[in-house]
């Protein structure tokens, strides 16, 4: 018995409402690169197939096959699923596995050689992110904890994304619907606010819209964000959303779009970004080139990672970042952010890929453009720096942030926030790379920062440039000596300057030809309400 063109109508009904009700929850793009995608459409056709076949089999009284096998359209369709779902895990596979692709794996991340002291410049305290995201969820917490008008409607979004906002780092999060149940009562107004924080003065404010944002990841139907783009880009493939405003304060989601350069589904990249209105849900296309400058985010953290990882293992093929693993090299675990020219970069330090507790330098990725450089600059890890950083404050019981690499007179220099039980910073540190045992420990940036280039004057490594350091010229009125620990050091005093310099002789040795009455210039980092300083660097005039 075959095939009625009543039995094909009926299943094909059926297939359909049970293809647009998956596709409207499930959100595949219609893009052979999609898993999602292909496993759908084999289901589909499986569907079709199997519905044809009980249509069969009802009216041949249980037995589809009662006049044996005929390629009719079900059996096509059952073949095609199959055909489908095996051709795509199959060639999936080798059309963009590693073993054979290596080379382009390794090409997705194009890293250039950096100078440390030319491409990262000193920055002010004001733009230096002091908050990780852990302590701004805290203060976003209990911010929303104030608002009395909207805590019984509205929840805090759990992704505070970084960004510059007229020039400071600041986290930013939107408000979402509790439940659904709120969302019916509120649909109409939409979200009302977003939070900021401040990463440098750990202020937090609320932005009440004028007119509340009608599309989110908390809505739902054709608000509901992902749903919104399918239906205005079917074969987008995207990444997850990043929320952010521009410098006027209004609300975006930064949408960027992927695409499979290997094969069909290897050498995951970033394209190009959708820009949707989180108020009024227009949206704009970007390619690459073309993203505007204040969008601060295309590029994930963990996608710039794993392309650096494929750039520095497999640069010698893939067998050698299996076994051999010569100039092998990874990006540590953990990353951060830095806020320079407008924009943020990604910084995650460079270790072999069988190295213990050090590093072998860094990496400073933007995160709009990608451009990737890496500095060779060797010292301790991270992990070596945030315990440093706590051992220095072991009786407080604080624990350290993860570390941001900055520039401190030259010196690559990892600076931390320390955090008490409740996720407050308290107190900040500055490590060494090269030497991390150089820990400087102050209750503001400004005093740390002091300290810890008077510990690195102590042994003996001049800093230049940095903003705690001053320059004095004058008559020497006053010369003593001692030895402290085994090394020589001479106290002079100038003779406009109540206060003594100190002076390593191991270091500075011409100082043992200065007399009272020369004339020389000294470079010195101020320590408030004490008399004694620590010479950074000293010439005759």
């Amino acid at each position: 018995m075959k095939l009625t063109w009543k039995d094909v109508t009926i299943s094909l009904g059926i297939t359909l409402v049970v293809a647009f009700v998956s596709f409207y929850v499930l959100l595949p793009a219609v893009n052979i690169h999609d898993k999602v995608f292909t496993g759908w459409l084999s289901v589909m056709l499986a569907l079709f197939a199997v519905l044809c076949f009980v249509r069969k089999g009802w009216r041949g009284q249980g037995n589809p096959f009662a006049d044996g096998f005929h390629w009719g359209v079900a059996e096509i369709c059952l073949v095609a699923a199959a055909g489908l779902f095996v051709l795509c895990m199959v060639w999936g596979f080798i059309s963009s596995t590693k073993i054979f692709h290596a080379s382009a794996y390794q090409k997705l991340l194009n890293v250039q050689e950096g100078n440390f002291t030319e491409d990262v410049e000193e920055i002010h305290f004001d733009q230096i992110p002091m908050l990780d995201e852990e302590s701004a969820k805290k203060l976003g917490d209990r911010k929303m904890g104030e608002l009395v008008d909207m805590v019984s409607q509205f929840e805090v979004a759990d992704d505070y994304s970084q960004i510059n906002y007229q020039g400071r780092p600041v986290r930013v999060t939107p408000l979402e619907y509790s439940d659904l149940i709120k969302w019916f009562n509120n649909v109409g107004e939409g979200l009302p606010a977003y939070i900021m924080i401040d990463m440098v003065t750990q202020e937090v404010t609320v932005h009440r819209l004028e007119e509340g944002m009608k599309i989110s990841m908390s809505d739902h139907f054709g608000r509901y964000l992902p749903r919104h783009l399918r239906f205005r880009y079917p074969t987008f493939l995207f990444d997850p959303a990043i929320f952010e405003v521009d410098d006027d304060g209004h609300p975006y989601w930064v949408v960027p779009r992927v695409d499979y350069t290997i094969g069909l589904y290897g050498g995951k990249d970033i394209v190009g970004v959708v820009l949707c209105d989180a108020v009024t849900g227009d949206t704009q296309y970007y390619d690459l080139a073309d993203v505007p400058q204040w969008i601060d985010r295309a590029f994930s953290s963990d996608l710039l990672v794993e392309q650096f990882d494929n750039w520095g293992s497999l640069k010698h093929g893939f067998w050698n970042s299996i076994f051999g693993q010569r100039d092998s090299l990874r990006a540590t675990q953990g990353y951060n952010y830095l806020a320079m020219n407008d924009d943020i970069y990604m910084y995650t330090g460079v270790t072999s890929v069988v190295s213990d507790q050090s590093n072998v330098g860094f990496l400073l990725v933007n995160q709009r453009t990608k451009e990737a450089k890496y500095y060779s600059v060797p010292g301790a890890d991270e992990a070596s720096a945030q315990a440093s950083a706590e051992g220095q404050v072991q009786n407080l019981r604080y624990t350290a942030t993860f570390p941001l690499l900055l520039n401190i007179g030259g010196q690559p220099t990892y600076f931390v926030a320390l955090k008490d039980d409740a996720q407050l910073v308290k107190k900040y540190a500055m490590v060494n790379v090269e030497r991390y045992q150089i820990v400087g420990i102050g209750d503001t940036p400004e005093q740390c920062e002091k300290e810890y280039i008077r510990l690195l004057s102590e042994q003996g490594i001049q800093t230049e440039g940095s903003s705690a350091v001053q320059t004095h010229t004058a008559a020497i009125a006053e010369i003593r000596t001692a030895v402290k620990d085994g090394n020589s050091y001479y106290y002079l005093r100038l003779s406009d300057l109540p206060m003594y310099f100190i002076v390593p002789v191991q270091t500075m040795q011409e100082v043992v030809t200065y007399n009272v009455g020369d004339t020389v210039e000294v470079q010195y980092a101020p320590t408030e309400g004490s008399t004694l300083q620590t010479i950074i660097a000293i010439q005759k005039k």
